[in-house]
């Protein structure tokens, strides 16, 4: 039987998942968003507006609701809210979950699994991360960065044990082109992202500037494996194995900066440009508070997370 899917945090990267699962997958996906310009423009629009690049631009047909309104019964909900905002979001939307149903979620940062914990079985919740650049323009109109089949995505249950649903989901995001891998390392499969955006994310927005133009300098890998060493001697202190060596982490920052989205903006750097507060605290500022409970300073990482906080208080000076 094909599941019923709900995207809950239907931004940028909500719209694009549920958007190909539902054109390629041929499943049943509903979007529930928090933001209200959001749900009223698709609903005016009669879907939303998609681009690949810029270019193409067409309109895909989507069911949106706001969390009040919502009754649907999915069998599957994945979430891809801002850390900040989770929190808020699931009391919101509480009325329509049930011990049956699944949550897959793809948001960047750490913080989001032991919200989710609350409101769901621990092992109905999957964990992921998403390597696919995607920009909301504005209300309703969303550009998927980079060709079809680009990116790609890990996955692994909080219990570490796929079970039938989850081999289910796995083949929806394949039949989706999002290109799944499903592990059995929860917390390293999390952390993977967690130390890719801490250096792409955070430098990107400091200077804003897109992924190519940060991959061009020549100091890059420098910069990289700063950030990428420091995180990775936290992560050996607190037992966490990740999927990747340090050199392959770096490899990873190069290829997806040089050669899969050289033309993205991050989103901590959409957040930012658009006023909205980013989520470095969730990313370099987690890995620095994780480190000091094992009495590792992460200074890099603490010195990038204030940086970010310093831009952000600029701005208003900016005005």
């Amino acid at each position: 039987m094909a599941l019923k899917y709900t995207v809950i945090g239907s931004g940028a990267m909500g719209l694009r998942i549920g958007i190909l699962l539902q054109e390629h997958a041929g499943v049943e996906v509903d979007f529930v968003d928090g933001w209200e310009p959001q749900v009223s423009t698709i609903k005016e629009q009669g879907g939303a507006f998609v681009s690949r690049d810029g270019e193409g631009r067409h309109l895909v047909p989507v069911n949106i609701y706001s969390p009040e309104e919502y009754k649907g019964t999915p069998d599957v909900f994945i979430f891809f809210e801002k850390q900040m905002l989770l929190g808020d979001m699931l009391e919101r939307c509480a009325h329509f979950f049930n011990d049956k149903q699944y949550a897959v979620t793809g948001m960047n940062g750490m913080g989001h699994i032991e919200k989710l914990d609350k409101y769901f079985n621990p092992d109905h919740i999957i964990g992921g991360t998403a390597l696919i650049g995607t920009v909301l323009n504005k209300a309703g109109d969303v550009d998927f960065i980079g060709e079809s089949g680009a990116g790609s995505m890990n996955f692994a249950n909080e219990n570490e044990t796929p079970d039938d649903t989850t081999h289910q989901i796995m083949d929806d995001f394949e039949k989706g082109n999002m290109n799944p891998n499903l592990t059995t390392n929860f917390q390293g499969t999390l952390m993977a992202k967690v130390v890719f955006n801490s250096v792409i994310n955070t430098i990107c927005t400091l200077f804003e500037i897109k992924m190519g133009q940060f991959i061009d300098f020549e100091g890059a890998e420098k910069l990289s494996k700063q950030l990428i060493n420091e995180a990775y001697d936290v992560c050996e202190r607190a037992g966490i194995t990740l999927l990747t060596t340090r050199q392959e982490e770096w490899e990873s920052v190069e290829h997806v900066s040089r050669v899969t989205n050289p033309l993205h903006y991050p989103s901590m750097y959409q957040d930012m440009s658009k006023g909205r507060n980013t989520e470095v605290d969730y990313i370099n500022g987690y890995i620095y508070d994780l480190g000091k409970q094992y009495n590792y300073e992460a200074s890099t990482h603490d010195f990038i997370r204030n940086l970010v906080h310093l831009a952000e208080n600029s701005r208003k000076f900016n005005k």
